[in-house]
């Protein structure tokens, strides 16, 4: 019986995701993307957060080429757009999500990756897009998510030269959030989907629904939105709780 493609594992609160493709680098997989997206459509009742990572030393080497088929423009378009269902849905599923990266993020790792929502690197990650290299271009989002934390400017030369960035280098563009010493980024990913699963439930998908769509409104558009997302917020009973934790000096019991 063949190994599954995603494990899922879960303590209290907290999934954990491994993609268990460690002989290709976690390069990804039609199969697994799917695995990955079923997860987020449906999470296990009780898990307010989840952590992604790749087993066997490596987060995701990208598209797994192994795979490639010859396709016309149209199917091509189709499976771009697959992935865009399938990172939106992990961007915009209302769980909030960890990275615990290790080794390649490159291509569609590195899409895959900032569809999360919290990035923890270890010393030995590569952040890469190769595709230009490669006589292609990406297709799985890159050009959204991983364009508005560079800026175009510096994507387009990263995909013209093929530039790696290490873990440091990516810490200090935004592709990281956090880098850690080695063997260290589960242990860090732990400790912070453990703090963000003590949040309020209704204000981390706000916080998650919200802000990267707000980016792309107008000023006026955006303050009205932000104004709504308060009003949701700041009237809910969580609201209520945090308040009184507040004034006595404890902890919140969140919902």
């Amino acid at each position: 019986m063949s190994e599954p493609l995603l494990i899922v594992e879960t303590d209290g609160p907290v999934a954990t995701l491994t993609m268990n493709r460690a002989d290709k680098r976690n390069a990804m997989s039609d199969a697994l993307l799917e695995e990955i997206e079923r997860f987020f459509r449906k999470p296990p009742a009780g898990v307010r957060v989840a952590i992604l990572h790749g087993k066997g030393g490596h987060y995701c080497a990208g598209l797994d080429l192994s795979e490639h088929v010859q396709r016309d423009a149209e199917h091509t378009m189709y499976h771009s757009r697959g992935w865009h269902a399938a990172l939106d849905r992990i961007q915009f599923g209302g769980l909030p999500v960890v990275s615990a990266m290790t080794g390649a993020v490159i291509g569609g790792g590195l899409e895959l990756a900032t569809a999360t929502h919290v990035r923890v690197a270890e010393p030995d990650v590569i952040f890469q897009l190769p595709e230009g290299r490669r006589g292609i271009f990406v297709g799985g989002g890159a050009t959204v998510r991983v364009g508005r934390i560079l800026g175009a400017d510096r994507m387009i030369e990263m995909m013209l030269t093929g530039r790696k960035y290490g873990a440091q280098e990516g810490l200090a563009l935004g592709l990281a959030h956090y880098v850690v010493d080695e063997g260290q980024a589960m242990v860090k990913a732990r400790e912070l989907a453990g703090r963000i699963a003590e949040n309020a439930q209704l204000s981390n998908y706000i916080m998650i629904q919200a802000i990267a769509r707000i980016e792309d409104m107008s000023k006026a558009d955006g303050l009205f939105a932000e104004s709504l997302c308060a009003a949701v917020t700041q009237t809910s009973p969580d609201a209520q709780e945090g308040l009184a934790a507040f004034l006595e000096k404890r902890a919140p019991r969140f919902r």
